[in-house]
């Protein structure tokens, strides 16, 4: 795709979501690129077969739609490079499977999404991988967990439901010079509020389905890689057979035009609403990096430039025989908050935590845990909402 401005680094956030990606004269103007379905793709003469010399050899390799996807993702991560892949979890997995091999050793943080570490316990293992978990707050002593062998280390930051910060920058630093190749899962964040590639990370990750897509509505993943593991990524991903959907794809690029308008709102009413729930005295904890009291408030403050719409809190419970109880209760009495996985989409969300998994970064807990994701509904709707939760919550037994 061909740029549609110059000095185009020296644009805004919001500026870059509307314009990147694409240049409408490449296609007589039309403001979004169009959807290019392809399976085959003709040559114009056996030669060109032969040696596959044009832009566009087979849809499983781009077309000019994901292409147009690909291109703004650069120009957002800072990256040589994107692959688009189905959904979140494979945007962990497939550099996973094309960075490592049997007898490599892997370290990943504690608090790492769930699926991520069920991949890592089961197939990696299967394959001859050896998986050993890091807690969150090692930094620069990540160097005393690596290996002749370690090949990867792969980041969360924040961490999955309980929002564990990592010092990024010490951390890569001291993984790579042993040698690891440095990935790191960015979903909460986005590239707006924070670069991985700027602090040393060589592959950001996101599950486009959240804050890119913003609807609910779209599965896809984005692996961004920096030039010193490009030409390997995009070499696995070709083998593998991965690629995005055009439609999909649309979609997505279609979301990140009005993503950073979306953030900020999402941040404006998750913020006033995690201040809201530490102030109650039903409420044990708030587990928001934004928050002054949280444990990693200031590497949030130092390297983020913004906090997104999902936090959780802790709601107090007078004993562990409660917790579910209650944790029900209040779900149960939520009307404007679904009760449903995933978040970036508009609608808020409400889900238990399940923190059974967790083996060095399990917090101590004074009741259950519930996860919510804000929406762009009116935050005095929202706290409507959860006072009938509280209210249920009170009354269970």
């Amino acid at each position: 795709m061909s740029s549609k401005f110059e000095n185009a680094e020296e644009w805004g956030d919001n500026t870059s979501l509307v314009h990147s990606g694409y240049n409408p004269r490449d296609y007589f103007g039309f403001v979004n690129p169009p959807v290019v379905h392809a399976s085959t793709v003709l040559y114009p003469d056996a030669n060109t077969l032969e040696t596959r010399a044009q832009k566009y050899t087979y849809g499983t390799r781009g077309t000019p739609t994901t292409d147009a996807l690909c291109a703004a993702i650069d120009e957002l991560e800072g990256s040589a490079g994107t692959i688009l892949v189905p959904s979140g979890l494979a945007a962990v997995t497939v550099p996973f499977l094309a960075f490592l091999r049997a007898g490599d050793h892997v370290l990943v943080v504690d608090s790492v999404y769930y699926p991520t570490r069920h991949f890592c316990d089961t197939m990696l293992k299967k394959l001859g991988i050896e998986t050993e978990y890091y807690h969150p707050s090692i930094g620069a002593d990540i160097a005393s967990l690596c290996r002749p062998n370690t090949r990867l280390v792969h980041l969360e930051a924040p961490g999955s439901n309980t929002f564990e910060m990592q010092d990024v920058r010490a951390t890569a630093e001291a993984a790579k010079a042993h040698g690891a190749i440095v990935t790191m899962d960015n979903t909460w964040a986005t590239p707006l509020y924070f670069k991985p590639l700027d602090f040393g990370v060589d592959i950001s990750i996101h599950a486009a389905t959240k804050y890119p897509s913003g609807h609910s509505d779209i599965l896809m993943g984005t692996v961004s890689a920096n030039d010193r593991c490009w030409a390997e990524l995009k070499e696995a991903t070709v083998t593998l057979g991965i690629c995005g959907a055009p439609d999909d794809s649309y979609q997505i690029l279609r979301g990140l035009r009005t993503m950073g308008l979306r953030l900020e709102r999402h941040q404006q009413s998750a913020l006033e609403i995690a201040q809201w729930l530490e102030s109650r005295d039903d409420v044990a904890k708030v587990l928001h990096p934004a928050l002054p009291s949280f444990e990693g408030h200031e590497i949030w403050k130092r390297d983020f430039k913004g906090a997104s719409g999902v936090f959780s809190f802790i709601l107090k419970s007078p004993d562990a025989s409660s917790y579910k109880l209650r944790s029900h209760a209040f779900l149960d009495a939520l009307k404007l908050f679904g009760l449903g996985y995933s978040w970036g989409g508009y609608e808020s969300l409400a889900v238990p935590v399940n923190l059974g998994d967790r083996k060095l970064s399990k917090p101590t807990v004074e009741g259950p845990v519930i996860r919510l994701q804000i929406g762009l509904e009116d935050a005095v709707d929202l706290k409507r909402d959860l006072e009938a939760g509280f209210a249920a919550a009170a009354e269970a037994k």
